[in-house]
């Protein structure tokens, strides 16, 4: 089970970490994307800006481009390490949705919107290579990870 350091990504995947009795491994680049070191008078305008031009950063800010570029890198080494091995991973809607639209484009800024906070998807690879993603509902669903 691993995570971004980020307590609400932790929060989220705790009781399955109870339940299972996993420890939580964090990893600094699940964190969520820093859209800007300033506030946004907007934010979804503000989202929506980055969205529209990928190179685009706020002051202090990660664009997609960067901030896709991390997620990617992290999730290759975590495919990598755990190679055949179902895996938890707690974090934050962005960075999810930027790591998805590197495998396939209809995960966009109009898919991000859609979201629930939180929310959980199961995405499906064989080795390095994205097969699914698909949309954990909150009820009736088991979690077979072991």
């Amino acid at each position: 089970m691993i995570s971004s350091p980020y307590k609400r990504a932790i929060q989220t995947v705790q009781g399955i970490a109870n339940t299972y009795k996993l420890l939580i491994q964090t990893e600094e680049d699940l964190r969520e994307r820093l859209l800007s070191t300033e506030p946004v008078s907007n934010f979804n305008d503000a989202m929506q800006n980055v969205w529209e031009d990928w190179s685009f950063a706020y002051e202090g800010g990660e664009s997609n481009d960067i901030a896709q570029r991390r997620a990617v890198i992290c999730m290759q080494n975590i495919l990598k390490q755990y190679e055949g091995k179902n895996i938890v991973i707690g974090t934050h809607g962005n960075i999810m949705v930027l790591l998805m639209n590197y495998f396939n484009s209809k995960y966009d800024f109009e898919f991000w919107k859609t979201l629930h906070m939180p929310d959980v998807y199961k995405l499906n690879f064989d080795k390095n290579r994205f097969i699914s993603a698909e949309r954990i509902e909150k009820t009736g669903h088991r979690l077979n990870i072991l």
